[in-house]
């Protein structure tokens, strides 16, 4: 029978794509409409987006006031942070009004945040209707509660009202049975579109973006995928090149609050020769810049999952880690990748030698890491879990 769920998430396309974002819309492409059909509720920063439309097999409906000119997480005026307090009413009075056209077999919150709170919102007013909370936090879980002190009642709540939890790794199921959670919790990891990031590219193609960064004969690229805030240790990589030989560089994909930090200590460190900052690269084009590169590094200080790695080992270059949150999960040190101590510029540049030095290591990993990518964090087979683990679990008996 067909279902119905509306989604809560307090960012989504065009402006914002993390690796929540990026889950939504791989999870619903591929379901069809015949099965189940999604709508979403999201913030209207931007008034070049319309209030409603259809991005894949989701209706979008923003709620809030805008601008008229594009934002993005990292371009946000002051006064439109004020909407993330408001979220939840505002999404509150649209789900209303949707639920009372369609009537929704479940509602669907995507993290414990302002997408969380206007969820159980909802749920509040509609008991009937099961709550799904998926749990895709990658800050560190002590941040996290510091940061809900305000309105710890209500975060609790969220956990307590779930129908089902779903996270995407064992370290946040541990933290939503730690909330309280007594509803069933499941781990339905994410994943990556094994055909975009395994597809090969004419030779000429990807020299013209190595010439365009003068990678020479010899040069090694290190390079990561990452939002440039404190979490993930963009820094500790920078400083690591001060170990290594000068011809390792490092491309940095992504755009943050740290970004002016880091520059500044790129240029103190003597190292602005070595370092290419490419800002926000599209989420399709990334493939390309892995290919040319030689070692995937993300030093998290916490860390969710971490899509990143997974989409750099579908893309066969070998990956540094840190051994933290969700990454254990799927990360064997000296078989699917190698880890390097926390807060460590030095061990990365080990890890890094390591690589260099070992060629039978390095493409025994390269290999692992595909076959493991491609056999258990291929989306079309996480949809089908999420599918059977979770949107078919949904029914009355599930209602909190």
């Amino acid at each position: 029978m067909k279902k119905r769920i509306l989604i809560f998430s307090f960012v989504y396309y065009p402006n914002f794509v993390g690796g929540a974002e990026v889950a939504i819309k791989e999870i619903t492409d591929r379901i069809s409409q015949k099965d189940i059909e999604f709508d979403l509720i999201a913030l209207h920063f931007d008034k070049n987006l319309p209030c409603s439309e259809k991005l894949g097999n989701i209706n979008i409906y923003r709620v809030g006031f805008a601008i008229k000119r594009k934002v993005s997480s990292n371009s946000l005026p002051f006064k439109l942070h004020l909407l993330k307090f408001l979220y939840p009413v505002f999404a509150l009075i649209q789900a209303n009004r949707l639920h009372k056209k369609h009537g929704y077999d479940a509602v669907w919150a995507m993290m414990a945040n302002y997408s969380g709170f206007g969820a159980i919102f909802f749920k509040l007013f509609y008991k009937q209707v099961p709550l799904i909370l998926t749990l895709q936090e990658g800050d560190p879980i002590p941040y996290i509660k510091k940061k809900v002190r305000f309105v710890w009642p209500l975060f609790k709540l969220l956990f307590r009202k779930a129908s089902i939890i779903q996270t995407i790794s064992k370290y946040l199921a541990d933290f939503a049975i730690e909330m309280g959670a007594t509803c069933p919790v499941v781990i339905v990891p994410n994943a990556v579109s094994v055909e975009v990031f395994t597809e090969k590219f004419p030779k000429k193609e990807l020299d013209e973006i190595s010439l365009r960064f003068k990678k020479d004969q010899g040069d090694i690229f290190l390079i990561t995928t990452s939002r440039l805030v404190v979490k993930n240790a963009i820094g500790d990589i920078i400083e690591s090149l001060c170990y290594l030989p000068e011809r390792v560089k490092f491309l940095v994909l992504g755009v943050g609050y740290q970004e002016k930090e880091l520059k500044e200590k790129v240029e103190k460190l003597g190292v602005g020769h070595r370092v290419h900052f490419l800002g926000y690269v599209p989420h399709k084009e990334m493939p390309k810049y892995l290919k040319i590169s030689d070692i995937f590094i993300r030093p998290s200080l916490s860390e969710g999952f971490g899509n990143s790695f997974i989409e750099a080992m579908a893309a066969s270059i070998p990956v540094i880690a840190t051994p933290v949150g969700g990454i254990v999960d799927f990360l064997k040190d000296g078989e699917t990748g190698l880890f390097c101590k926390v807060s460590n510029p030095k061990d990365i540049a080990c890890k890094v030698e390591m690589y260099l030095n070992d060629e039978e290591l390095k493409n025994r990993i390269v290999k692992n890491a595909l076959r493991m990518v491609i056999e258990q964090y291929d989306w079309n087979l996480i949809v089908k879990k999420m599918k059977e683990d979770v949107f078919n679990k949904i029914s009355n008996s599930l209602v909190v």
